[in-house]
């Protein structure tokens, strides 16, 4: 029996086993417009207090979308939790739990977002092996605070990280 989705996952992507990566990747099947909808991230908002005491591959697939707030998956193999992390991503945030094209994608091409858009704490810190040319080798819950990745990804950001990004322009 298939399990329910909590997710959405459009019908142009699909989940792919990738051992090197640590689990799956998301692909494109067919060509994908700039402006897309490519994933909306479904799950139960758990307070960081709570959040804090899950296990680590719960909190790894889990993405920040308040402060102190998490948006953590009900099944533990949601298709759409499986976007990974690249300095030089072709996806980004619309809103708090969906993400949208940013360019083109072409067929084949794994959909990757930048964790900066969304995170902004530190309960998903990493070494970074996307293999961009751009890699900046670790990825934190500070990076959206350099001015060139707010002025390259304006527009992305998860409507918490914009309200820090402004209030960081008024000060």
């Amino acid at each position: 029996m298939k399990k329910s989705s909590h997710s959405y996952l459009s019908p142009k992507l699909e989940a792919i086993p990738r051992l090197e990566k640590g689990g799956y990747g998301v692909y494109a099947r067919q060509s994908i417009k700039k402006g897309e909808l490519l994933t909306v991230w479904g799950g139960k908002v758990t307070e960081s207090e709570k959040f804090s005491r899950l296990a680590e591959h719960t909190q790894r697939r889990s993405i920040q979308v308040e402060e102190e707030l998490y948006l953590v998956p009900l099944i533990p193999e949601e298709p759409a939790d499986f976007v990974n992390h690249c300095c030089d991503p072709n996806a980004g945030m619309s809103g708090q739990i969906a993400l949208v094209a940013i360019r083109d994608i072409q067929p084949g091409e794994e959909i990757c977002y930048d964790y900066a858009m969304s995170d902004g704490s530190h309960y998903d810190e990493f070494e970074c092996n996307c293999g961009a040319p751009s890699c900046r080798r670790r990825v934190t819950g500070d990076d959206w605070r350099d001015p060139e990745m707010q002025q390259k990804y304006a527009g992305y950001f998860s409507p918490y990280l914009q309200r820090r990004i402004d209030q960081l322009k008024l000060e």
